[in-house]
């Protein structure tokens, strides 16, 4: 496969596996004819991580911790640290949310996210445009009902938002996420 990890099996409708046990387990309107079995411990878990990363407190939704993990391997690469209480990031929403991109990018603990943390927080932060992201970085997210709770903002260096101009209130999680990691990718390719 493209990102180096084989299935452990390959269930093909009408050949291996009937058709509708195979729509029963992928769970979508209009299954797919394939659906590759892997083993998570094959999953990257990283060993050496890239210098940029997210990570995500308590973002229980999976479609958005999908797409997360689909943005740090477009903008990235990039790592993703998970706290406990975020959705799996293995589970079916997520999985299909992170379009493959989940067999790319190395996941990690909360606590294991190395360099300088920039929280991104929807009022009060410094302009993201004006922080400082040069060196390792990670942009920490919080949840969209809770956000990041006192303590987890005092463990960041700084505080970043992303300036709207428009009527909206705030972002989507995942859409500041893939935002941060767009701002850094910007500057790093010069």
């Amino acid at each position: 496969m493209a990102a180096g990890i084989e299935p452990v099996e390959l269930l093909v409708a009408g050949e291996n596996v009937e058709p509708e046990l195979l729509a029963e387990v992928a769970t979508l309107a209009h299954p797919p004819r394939v659906i590759g079995v892997f083993r998570r411990e094959d999953l990257p878990r990283g060993e050496t991580l890239p210098d940029i990363g997210l990570a995500l407190w308590h973002v229980a939704d999976p479609g958005n911790v999908g797409t997360l993990v689909r943005s740090a391997d477009a903008l990235g690469p990039a790592f993703v640290a998970l706290s406990p209480g975020s959705a799996d990031p293995t589970g079916p929403k997520a999985l299909r949310a992170s379009m493959g991109a989940l067999f790319r990018v190395p996941l990690v603990p909360y606590d294991d996210a190395p360099g300088r943390r920039v929280a991104l927080v929807a009022r009060g932060g410094d302009p993201l445009g004006d922080v400082d992201l040069s060196g390792p970085t990670t942009f920490v997210l919080g949840g969209e009902r809770e956000g990041l709770p006192q303590e987890v903002l005092a463990a960041c260096d700084c505080a970043a938002t992303i300036p709207l101009v428009g009527e909206a209130e705030s972002l989507n999680v995942a859409t500041a996420g893939a935002i941060a990691l767009y701002e850094l990718s910007r500057r790093r390719a010069g």
